[in-house]
């Protein structure tokens, strides 16, 4: 399982940071689109639509959704819709926190419904700092974000981890795993303050911005978790050799993006 880990990432990895770093604002929105897309058709799988026609439309409805918010400008339009995708993520981490005597999530349309709203905010955020004037570092930001925040917490958690964090919806993680994360995630936002100049306020709230993000990369996973145990299944899919599914990459981005472009846009960064 580790080889082929390893050798997925290898070989996925330049194909990513080339689809983000180094393509034209229409072929980043078309490569973003694409992954929005695997993600929505195992989405489909998780909310309980398994049949493949009926996964297709659904799939299909994300698609034509996401074509019609192209013609917007991420400047202005899309702030509502994102700002509802936060206010969305504030009531699934008492769904997660709560499971699984929390209801309001439980049916297959009740999950259709809030796939819609995660994966069309995640490009949209996506999207969001792309067209921001400093949009490449930013956008590496957030990953190196959401990646620290796994990696962090999963050597604090081989380490220190004890208490589970949330035993009833991914036994796996621990509260010292918590933790380890967020340092990680202090010491990464530390590193952009300096780099992008900013004086002590901003840097202050950009620390405070990054912490936040954190916890919404792992409140991101810990949902999709929660919908996993939920339908019996491990992965959301078996495409991805050793790393399950696309949605098992992207959980936590989906998350962690509107609540970072957001704080972005309070921040005011240029």
């Amino acid at each position: 399982m580790l080889k082929q880990r390893v050798w997925t990432a290898v070989l996925l990895a330049p194909l990513v940071l080339a689809g983000l770093f180094l393509s034209s604002v229409d072929v980043f929105k078309l490569f973003v689109a694409a992954i929005v897309l695997f993600g929505a058709w195992e989405w489909a799988n998780l909310s309980g639509l398994s049949l493949p026609t009926v996964r297709f439309a659904y799939t299909s409805f994300i698609a034509a959704l996401i074509a019609a918010l192209n013609y917007y400008s991420p400047d202005a339009a899309f702030s509502g819709f994102l700002m509802l995708a936060v206010v969305f993520w504030l009531l699934a981490a008492f769904w997660v926190v709560r499971y699984p005597a929390a209801s309001g999530w439980q049916t297959i349309w009740q999950r259709a419904l809030i796939g819609i709203l995660v994966l069309a905010s995640s490009w949209m955020a996506l999207v969001s700092l792309h067209h921001h004037p400093r949009g490449d570092t930013l956008l590496l930001m957030l990953l190196l974000l959401v990646w620290g925040a796994d990696i962090g917490a999963y050597f604090a958690g081989k380490t220190w981890g004890r208490a589970k964090l949330a035993p009833n919806v991914s036994p796996g993680k621990t509260r010292a795993g918590l933790w380890g994360g967020l340092a990680s995630c202090a010491a990464i936002s530390f590193c952009f303050v300096i780099y992008l100049e900013l004086d002590l306020l901003t840097g202050v709230y950009l620390l405070l911005l990054a912490m936040v993000a954190g916890l919404a990369s792992v409140l991101g996973d810990l949902f999709e978790s929660m919908l996993k145990r939920h339908r019996g299944i491990k992965d959301s899919s078996r495409l991805l050799p050793g790393h399950g599914g696309v949605l098992d990459r992207i959980d936590s981005i989906t998350a962690a993006g509107p609540v970072f472009v957001m704080g972005v846009q309070l921040l005011a960064i240029s």
